[in-house]
């Protein structure tokens, strides 16, 4: 195996609509998120044109960082890290979206975070835009569907660079850019599209598995957003040259299920959508020559304005990361079952096993992924997501054995290690959830993905006492030796 380099970021990764509550202080404003209720594996997550008091909204509370984030960064410390994953409530700073001056007390809530960090030497890597568009830029603009978007994304951001100038010197602009290529999660999440109906008696607008799409409306959204991330690139290297700024994409392997040619095509059909059509954007500067075909047999118009190009090309960023949790297989066959996963879903792989969530578990499929990422690309790279989402016990002593995320982790850190002796240039790692959080596709808690326990329960109800688990101490072991001690 290879050995990391020794300025490895090990660290942990979360979200702020997942994990930072606070909702009703601050000065904060609603986002898409806060409408959206709680859910279960079998019970799919609904969306609500207001507060509606008989549902519970995860995202209002979620697991409280705003109070408690001096308690979780010296967790974070006691564990080692040196780079913690994080991202920006939009609405804490722009409570509409669409204000000319920020709110001052989301400034300050977030400079007080990164000077926390800052006085134990870890590095922020923050995500700008992380599934939490204004409430208000969806449903008076239509979200990202609307151009006019991008100016308010790209104030915001003037205002992040300006004010975190010293403090934060790594940046992602988008999480999982790519799910804007998916249907009910690509709409809401990615691009805060809203359903275009409701059911006036509750206020539902739609569940997640509603099918509400039009992949013009998606892909014109998509477009909108890799020209705001191009801008924000540019913007951030002008306002501090110190900056280093990443794209973040939902990866995604896509196996032939056989060795038929038409499963071979296939496979590699999937990889270039899911994971070049965004990616050769955002690190090459131009959409890749396959699109052109993609978006004829779709009957899909991409809006270039003038000036789109040229900002794509000047915009193209630093290096590279992904989310990591599992992989899929490809065939045209309509009579193969599929797999659950990480928001694309394809037919399951019989060689693997799967989680309690029905994800396969693949630790070569990472190597392979940095091999063809770093093949392709060759900027640095940097594993951003990556975890078990488990039900966790807590003994009767307070201490919880989570072996089998010890045994997640301890694979596909292997396996990253076998990537470096292939000669990829891999700057990073950040365990998805490093504390427990809201699970962004169900709404649920107890899909625990944490090295940190938290004492809460899906329908709210918990102290939200943090306890470190098995794999906490584990994982303070692996980076201290930077990855040689995975025992």
């Amino acid at each position: 195996m290879g050995r990391f380099p020794e300025n490895f970021l090990w660290g942990g990764a979360t979200a702020a609509n997942q994990f930072e509550g606070g909702v009703n202080e601050g000065g904060k404003g609603l986002s898409v998120p806060d409408v959206m209720t709680g859910g279960t594996k079998t019970q799919p997550r609904h969306v609500t044109d207001k507060i509606l008091p008989k549902y519970h909204y995860p995202s209002h509370e979620a697991v409280d960082f705003y109070h408690r984030y001096k308690e979780d960064i010296a967790l974070y410390n006691e564990m080692g890290f040196r780079c913690f994953r994080m991202s920006i409530n939009w609405t804490r700073l722009f409570p509409n979206g669409d204000e000319q001056e920020p709110n001052q007390a989301g400034i300050d809530f977030y400079r007080n975070v990164f000077i926390e960090c800052q006085k134990y030497n870890i590095q922020p890597l923050v995500t700008i835009s992380h599934y939490e568009l204004p409430f208000h830029l969806a449903k008076e603009y239509g979200g990202w569907a609307n151009r006019k978007i991008m100016d308010f994304f790209l104030r915001y951001c003037k205002v992040l660079f300006t004010e975190f100038k010293g403090l934060v010197h790594y940046w992602l602009t988008f999480n999982e850019i790519n799910i804007l290529q998916m249907g009910a999660y690509g709409n809401l999440m990615g691009g805060g599209i809203l359903p275009p109906g409701e059911d006036t008696k509750v206020g539902v607008l739609a569940d997640l598995d509603t099918s509400w799409d039009n992949e013009q409306r998606r892909y014109t959204a998509l477009h909108y957003q890799l020209v705001a991330s191009a801008k924000a690139v540019k913007m951030a290297h002008e306002i501090d040259p110190e900056n280093k700024v990443g794209c973040m994409l939902l990866s995604r392997i896509a196996y032939p299920y056989t060795c038929k040619p038409d499963d071979v095509l296939k496979g590699q059909q999937v990889m270039q959508t899911a994971n070049y059509y965004c990616g050769d954007v955002q690190v090459r500067g131009a959409y890749p020559a396959f699109a052109k075909r993609l978006w004829k047999e779709k009957k899909i118009e991409i809006p270039f304005a003038k000036g789109d190009k040229e900002a794509l090309k000047e915009g193209t960023v630093d290096f590279f990361t992904f989310s990591y949790y599992s992989s899929s297989t490809a065939t045209d066959d309509p009579n193969v079952p599929v797999a659950n996963g990480n928001m694309m879903r394809g037919p399951a792989n019989p060689y693997l096993e799967q989680s309690q969530w029905g994800w396969t578990i693949d630790p070569k499929g990472l190597r392979y992924l940095l091999n063809e990422f770093y093949g392709r690309w060759q900027i640095p790279l940097m594993i951003v997501e990556n975890g078990l989402g488990a039900e966790d016990k807590v003994e009767e002593d307070g201490s919880i054995h989570d072996e089998y995320r010890i045994a997640y982790m301890k694979e596909h850190i292997k396996q990253m290690a076998e990537a470096v002796e292939d000669g990829v240039e891999l700057m990073g790692y950040t365990v998805w959830g490093c504390t427990d959080l809201v699970s962004a596709g169900t709404g649920e808690m107890e899909k625990r993905y944490g090295l940190v326990y938290v004492d809460k329960d899906n329908n709210g109800k918990g102290t939200l006492e943090r306890r470190r688990k098995d794999s906490f101490y584990w994982y303070q072991k692996v980076i201290k030796s930077n990855g040689e001690n995975l025992d």
